[in-house]
């Protein structure tokens, strides 16, 4: 006798409604440095020895003799709004893929719980509750969810259960992939739990979720805590504090086997996040002062000091080609010092055509029409050339093959620059050496990214800055222009009320 039969697949979009460009079908068919667009059997070779969530779910199911009907799994770099064309190809393929798979014993889908799409606001309460239309209210089906979801209560009702990450930098997406093979294994032998969902009234920048730091690495020591102590499963989401949209913020969510268990874990845990409000901060540098900073540290320090240029994000939105930090050293005569990635395509077209050693006067970066941005125009010498093909080796990619197009290295005056024709966020040291710089051996490193670099740079830097340089994710959100969210949040922690 075969095992249960359970359809999977996956669609993945973190949405910055701010963002200056949309994710459109191409954006999920190239992967925004995660596995292309897959459907099939070919979903599972190509989202196997990834971390991701769905990989997880395989080797768990795989290892229990499930019988696997692949669907469809994509994902797309954050951005603006997922284009209405794009969401309903997708969803469609999804919804008829489970509809089409005939017997059933369960649903499982790899979500962010963040996507907004043109048409939709709750993009995956639309696809769960499209999902639960087609296999009725009775088959389970879990969802694995980012950190960074903004869950509303239609998320909640439509799924069994939804399975979160747990770090920040997300090391654990493969690991939360098993735990939601586990918790439908449980489904399956009949077990249903109640559930309790419960809303932060304020919202958490994101350079400030980390959980490898206070006061996100306590918090989360409660959710194994609270499983020990009889709770089915439990999760703590950070929310994504840049989504225009009346669910936008972090939440908990608890399930057990009583109402009253499952509404105990979550208020307990409701409160501890609370009571930490204030402490969800820290020091943020102008692009000057922290190069500055940087550059009188880097003088006794045997190892990089590593700046997260926060505000031009890719993995918040950001085209990853503002010009701030680049300007700042510069003008600053910084030594020994690397930024990355910064995506211009023309740019690195031109430096394709001279070819190695070439000089290029060019405008760089700048083309999203960032307030108080713009391109960076100099004299660029061009160190090397790639075709943008690298396979990443740190913990947060977790061997990701990456295609960021024709690349390259250009250097001004003892600044290197990783230039790119496609986004990714630089959270990776094999994002640097594709083009020839070794990141150890650099005084200064500038990533354009927020925390997930920590992952893999924590461990060779000295001291790490955080800088906002013009940028579409403000390192504090009550920034943003909000029209939608609902009335009393706070906008930032201790922050102003929305409404």
């Amino acid at each position: 006798m075969s095992g249960p039969r359970i359809a999977i697949g996956g669609f993945m979009h973190e949405t910055n409604t701010f963002a200056p460009s949309m994710a459109g079908f191409e954006a999920f068919i190239e992967g925004g440095g995660w596995p292309t667009l897959s459907e099939g059997p070919a979903l599972i070779s190509a989202t196997r020895n990834v971390n991701m969530g769905i990989c997880g779910f395989v080797e768990t199911a795989e290892a229990q003799g499930w019988d696997l009907v692949p669907i469809l799994w994509c994902a797309a770099s954050p951005s603006a709004h997922v284009t209405e064309d794009a969401f309903e190809r997708i969803a469609r393929r999804i919804v008829e893929g489970v509809r089409a798979a005939g017997r059933l014993d369960g649903v499982y889908l790899d979500l962010h719980g963040a996507m907004v799409a043109e048409h939709v606001d709750d993009g995956e309460g639309e696809l769960l509750e499209r999902v639960r239309e087609v296999i009725g209210p009775d088959l389970p089906l879990v969802a694995s969810l980012d950190l960074h979801a903004n869950v509303t209560r239609r998320m909640v009702d439509m799924a069994d259960a939804l399975i979160a990450y747990r770090t920040y930098p997300h090391v654990d997406m493969a690991e939360t992939g098993r735990r939601s093979a586990l918790y439908m294994e449980r489904l399956l032998s009949g077990r249903r739990d109640a559930k309790a969902f419960r809303q932060v009234p304020f919202l958490i920048p994101i350079a400030w979720q980390c959980t490898g730091m206070e006061p996100g690495r306590s918090l989360y020591a409660r959710l194994p805590a609270l499983e020990e102590r009889g709770i089915a499963s439990a999760s703590l989401l950070m929310g994504f504090p840049a989504a225009d949209f009346a669910d936008c913020g972090p939440s908990v969510l608890a399930y057990a086997t009583s109402r009253e268990g499952a509404d105990q874990a979550a208020d307990e845990l409701l409160e501890a996040v609370i009571e930490q409000e204030t402490a969800f901060s820290g020091d943020v540098f102008s692009p000057m002062e922290g190069v500055l900073r940087a550059m009188e540290l880097a003088e006794r320090a045997s190892r990089p000091i590593v700046i997260a240029d926060t505000q031009d994000n890719p993995g918040a939105g950001g085209n990853s080609d503002t010009t701030g930090m680049l300007r700042a050293l510069v003008e600053a005569g910084a030594k020994r010092a690397a930024i990355g990635v910064i995506v211009d395509p023309e740019a690195a077209a031109r430096a394709h055509e001279a070819g190695v050693g070439a000089r290029l006067r060019l405008p760089l970066g700048g083309k999203s029409a960032i307030a108080g941005d713009a391109p960076f125009e100099a004299e660029y010498v061009v160190e090397s050339l790639s075709d943008g093909r690298l396979t990443a080796s740190g913990p947060y990619y977790g061997g990701a093959r990456m295609q960021l197009g024709p690349s390259t290295c250009l250097r001004v005056g003892d600044v290197r620059i990783v230039v790119a024709s496609r986004k990714a966020q630089m959270a990776d040291q094999a994002m640097y050496r594709f083009v020839g710089i070794e990141p150890r051996e650099q005084a200064i490193l500038i990533n354009k990214s927020s925390v997930h670099f920590r992952a893999d740079f924590e461990p060779i830097a000295e001291a790490i800055i955080v800088c906002a340089a013009p940028g579409p994710m403000p390192a504090d959100p009550a920034a943003l222009p909000f029209t939608k969210l609902r009335q009393g949040v706070r906008l930032s922690p201790n922050g102003p009320v929305f409404g």
